[in-house]
């Protein structure tokens, strides 16, 4: 049995995010109906190649809405085809809006999760009032003047290893919710701002907390260094709003 990696782009707009989640998606030979996920489109298709259960593992889970430009995956398949060939008959079957852009045979016990070392995540800001009509999938906008300097400042705040617990939606509390953060980049190019998030790993619905959060600081709604009593309480209540998903995508997956 071989283990493959793939590198893959997809649109998130009209996926329900990565995940696999109804009876179907679990049972790729039972033909029936399914939900329409990323991970469940994968796992039908490499089982109709391989004519046996194929299973994906994702590097981590994408919300629905969410875009990737670089999501990590592996699978094991039992064939005699090279990656490149493999690769070819698999974009030849996915829908036009995701795709596998590199792929290569890896170890037998490598797996995209637990071997990932971090995440670049992107999220794009429109900040003005004109209708932007064929960018509205891919950003969020909002007309009310931004202070970039002022969201510099807190995110600086945020950088480094702290307990994200106040930045993210889930209520499981048996997991560790500490993080650490490497970097967070703030550009603005003409009307639109963009943010880049790099660290370890990131909690559910983390980076759009974050967002909802450094926008209301560049909004003048809060202070920079209001971020810091957050990350004390522990209260997601303390955040910041969840922004929309069509802003984000997952740039690279490291190892």
């Amino acid at each position: 049995m071989r283990n493959f990696k793939i590198v893959l782009q997809y649109e998130g707009t009209r996926y329900k995010g990565w995940q696999k989640q109804g009876k179907a998606d679990a049972d790729p030979l039972s033909g029936a109906a399914s939900e329409n996920t990323i991970q469940g489109k994968l796992e039908r298709l490499l089982t109709r190649i391989a004519g046996k259960p194929v299973e994906v593992q994702g590097s981590g889970r994408t919300d629905a809405g969410v875009h990737a430009y670089g999501q990590a995956a592996n699978f094991h398949m039992d064939t005699e085809e090279t990656p490149q060939s493999l690769m070819d008959q698999i974009n030849s079957y996915l829908p036009e809006d995701i795709g596998v852009i590199a792929i290569e045979e890896v170890p037998e016990r490598f797996h995209s999760r637990l071997h990932a070392k971090g995440k670049t995540y992107r999220y794009r800001v429109l900040n003005t009032a004109v209708p932007h009509i064929f960018d509205r999938r891919y950003v969020f906008q909002t007309a009310e003047k931004l202070d970039v300097e002022a969201m510099r400042k807190a995110a600086a705040l945020l950088t480094g290893t702290h307990d994200f617990k106040a930045f993210t939606s889930s209520k499981k509390g048996k997991k560790s919710t500490v993080r650490t953060i490497e970097s967070i980049q703030i550009d603005r190019v003409s009307e639109e701002i963009i943010f880049l998030f790099t660290g370890d790993g990131f909690l559910y619905h983390m980076v759009r907390i974050l967002m909802g959060t450094l926008l209301e600081v560049g909004a003048g709604n809060r202070k920079p260094e209001e971020v810091t009593a957050i990350l004390e309480s522990g209260s997601r209540e303390c955040a910041g709003p969840l922004l929309p998903a069509c802003g984000l995508a997952l740039m690279e997956v490291r190892y």
